[in-house]
């Protein structure tokens, strides 16, 4: 049985190490131009180089998002920017626009190419044309159900693959083909600018009555009828092996290197546990608990089991749930002192109760009850940011373990 991939977001260079150091198989990321995540910090060519053989020292792979909708004056610029990557051992591209996959196609013949989810990939004979097309996988739409996955998985060529979401922000509009955010304030979606106004809060207004706003729903602070909630598929893993799909991606380059750490680690533990003993395999309630201490919205399944109904939407709320506040990175640990070099990330103090985890491992919690600061002296708290201290640990760590507090 071919394993499950476990595919991370990569916002920049940080983030893709973390991923690949708390087990992701695959790491996804955009370079500075042509990706549709304009604000995540992204990568250089330098950057580039130094993430790709960081992951493939460790037997994992990194795909490159080149899936903007380009326009005449972006051909030429991106012409030249593959040019300039070439070489660098990209493991996959993922595309959306059938020039931009022309113009990698002339440049990097071999070039893998992954069909991104922009492309709205939403039925059998559509993988069919891109598979005669020289593209090797395919990310489905997030609008698709279970039944409709295995209908098209069935009538795939064998060797082409199948990617879908898993975990992360849903976009209210087809496969993120949104025009809201250039219509509302001229940033484009499809151009990786977009504002997100579906999680804003709207009122109805009538045509013969200017300035009158009328709430949408009961009560009068408003609605946010676009807001949909995360998806959250890490109760079933069981059911993504079986519908075909070969690679789980995990949504969020916009995310932080604590968000990516957690839910990778969480994933991994999931799909090593399924592949163990697939016949008696049982979700343990500690995976998603985990899940649940980094910045999220509410859950659902999104439209892998059904119709989204009124659950599956956030009526009250845009806002995030934040019970955890990532407080340190650790840099280096000494055995023989127990002392960690910590980077300080939020505000932590003398005496808090704090957790801490690291790649493949369970959390701890301990007190916090030495900290220094780099000349060794005692304090109390560490309020400024990215604050290098030494913490004394109650057990091993070693690069890259993560401090957590509960707010």
């Amino acid at each position: 049985m071919k394993k499950l991939e476990l595919l991370a977001p990569a916002g920049d260079l940080e983030k893709l190490k973390i991923a690949v150091d708390y087990g992701a198989d695959a790491v996804y990321f955009g370079g500075e131009m042509f990706s549709l995540r304009a604000g995540a910090g992204n990568l250089t060519v330098d950057e580039m180089k130094e993430g790709i053989a960081y992951a493939h020292e460790r037997g994992r792979k990194c795909y490159l998002t080149v899936n903007i909708f380009p326009h005449n004056e972006d051909i030429e610029p991106l012409e030249s920017y593959i040019h300039d990557i070439r070489d660098i051992g990209i493991d996959a591209f993922i595309v959306s626009d059938p020039g931009v996959i022309m113009i990698i196609r002339e440049i990097i013949p071999d070039a893998e190419l992954h069909l991104s989810t922009q492309a709205n990939m939403t039925n059998y004979k559509t993988a069919e044309f891109w598979e005669k097309h020289g593209v090797k996988r395919i990310v489905l739409a997030r609008e698709l159900t279970f039944p409709e996955i295995r209908e098209i998985r069935k009538h795939m060529p064998d060797e082409m693959e199948i990617e879908a979401f898993v975990q992360g922000a849903m976009c209210i509009s087809y496969s993120g083909r949104c025009l809201l955010s250039n219509f509302m304030i001229e940033r484009d979606a499809n151009r990786g600018a977009c504002a997100h106004p579906c999680r804003w809060k709207y009122r109805l207004v009538e045509e013969q009555r200017p300035g009158e706003y009328f709430p949408i729903e009961e009560d009068t602070r408003g609605t946010y009828i676009l807001n949909s909630r995360d998806l959250c598929m890490i109760e079933h893993i069981p059911e993504l092996v079986d519908a075909g799909i070969c690679s789980a991606k995990i949504e969020g380059r916009m995310k932080s290197s604590f968000y990516v750490a957690t839910i990778v680690s969480a994933y991994r533990k999931a799909i090593d546990a399924y592949y163990e003993d697939p016949g008696n395999y049982r979700f343990n309630d500690e995976w998603l608990k985990e899940l649940k201490k980094v910045s999220h919205r509410e859950f659902t399944t999104g439209f892998y089991f059904n119709q989204p109904t009124n659950k599956d939407q956030n009526y009250q709320t845009s806002a995030y749930t934040r019970d955890y506040s990532f407080v340190g990175l650790v840099k280096s640990y000494d055995e023989k002192t127990g002392m960690a070099v910590v980077e300080q990330r939020n505000k932590m103090s003398i005496g808090e109760e704090i957790e801490v985890f690291g790649p493949y491992t369970d959390f701890f919690t301990q007190k916090l009850e030495v900290m220094l600061d780099e000349e060794g002296n005692p304090v109390d708290s560490a309020p400024h940011p990215q604050q290098i201290l030494k913490i004394r640990m109650d057990k091993p760590v070693a690069k890259n373990f993560m401090l957590r507090k509960k707010k």
